[in-house]
């Protein structure tokens, strides 16, 4: 989880790529401004504070150990020494617990071992790191090879260069059941239809066949994607043995975009009913929070009905992270303001 993103050149970054890192990356952001070795600590969503051709090393975080604040933002010193300070991209089991991360803990550790050694005892971790120096004025990247290199820019990870337009048409869609494990954390450009018609084919799943002008103006989803979401996608729909990922052109609100979606090769529409769109029930039973409160004019108890968020996934009450975003302590997953399920809208 995280992302660094080291930025040395007065080049500006695109405001999609940031707006992506926080909204991936809720719980916090930490700035090493490399003009200054100055370093700055913010919430994630006042990302546009990187657009701007200052050179800096910023730190967008996830939380999956310790709590959501300040005192666990990036960087952290190390141990004693004020001077060095740590980033880190990923997860150390063995560290950490609920109330301080793990890249903390690190910290402290590598502040009781000689610098020299530095290298060695990261290079355990399939983790990105970055150290700096505000002394010296100087930085140094581990594991560079895990790192991503593009437009002058080092990313940490891939997720947040979303690049790639799908559009799907299946499980995948917005609320579906494929949709939380895929592409949640991919920007929704909106949903359209192809601009040629295609037969679309729901036998149990749906599947769309490659027979242009044949068929519906097929409603899509369209996403702005990453790379590896895109690899991940291919795995799921066995591109390219069972289904092939080809570029199509799709009409979202008046315009017009060039996205991959996916074709069965497989089968073929002869003699099948053919769709427009595929629907999938994806509307959750309330949950009902009761308390009781005391009616002094009847003298009896009655029940109050009090609306609290709740996980899609396992219908959890939901903790609000001071951000914009909820966390499910049952099943350990984050949802957007916008994925919250209640019985009313909040």
């Amino acid at each position: 989880m995280c992302i660094i993103i080291i930025k040395q050149k007065s080049n500006t970054i695109a405001s999609s790529i940031l707006k992506n890192s926080a909204r991936i990356n809720p719980h916090g952001l930490g700035v090493v401004w490399l003009d200054t070795f100055e370093v700055s600590y913010h919430k994630s969503k006042e990302y546009q504070l990187l657009n701007t051709e200052r050179p800096f090393i910023a730190h967008f975080r996830y939380a999956t150990k310790g709590l959501v604040n300040r005192d666990n933002t990036h960087p952290f010193v190390c141990g004693s020494n004020k001077d060095e300070l740590l980033m880190m991209n990923g997860t150390i089991t063995e560290l950490g617990d609920v109330t301080t991360c793990d890249t903390k803990v690190l910290a402290r550790m590598l502040g009781n071992i000689p610098r020299q050694t530095w290298k060695a005892r990261l290079a355990k971790y399939t983790c990105r790191f970055v150290t700096i120096n505000t002394r010296n004025r100087s930085f140094q990247i581990y594991n560079k090879h895990l790192y991503t290199h593009k437009d002058g820019v080092w990313y940490s990870k891939t997720n947040v260069l979303q690049d790639n337009l799908l559009a799907v048409y299946g499980t995948l869609k917005k609320g579906y059941s494929n949709y939380n494990h895929y592409l949640k954390n991919s920007n929704h450009i909106g949903t359209g239809v192809t601009a040629s018609k295609y037969p679309l084919i729901i036998q149990g799943l749906p599947y769309l066949i490659n027979e242009k002008g044949k068929g519906y103006n097929v409603e899509v989803d369209v996403f702005s994607v990453s790379d590896a979401t895109l690899s991940n996608i291919d795995r799921l729909e066995g591109h390219p043995t069972w289904y092939k990922r080809e570029e199509i052109e799709v009409k979202v609100n008046g315009k017009t975009y060039t996205c991959w979606t996916y074709f069965n090769i497989v089968e073929n529409s002869d003699n099948k009913v053919l769709h427009h769109t595929y629907e999938q029930s994806t509307r959750l039973p309330s949950v009902e929070k009761f308390s009781f409160e005391y009616d002094d004019a009847f003298g009896c108890e009655e029940y109050i009905v009090e609306e609290s968020p709740m996980c899609a996934n396992c219908y959890q009450d939901l903790e609000h992270d001071g951000f914009s975003n909820y966390h499910c302590n049952g099943c350990d997953q984050w949802f957007s303001e916008n994925e919250i399920l209640t019985h009313f809208n909040l």
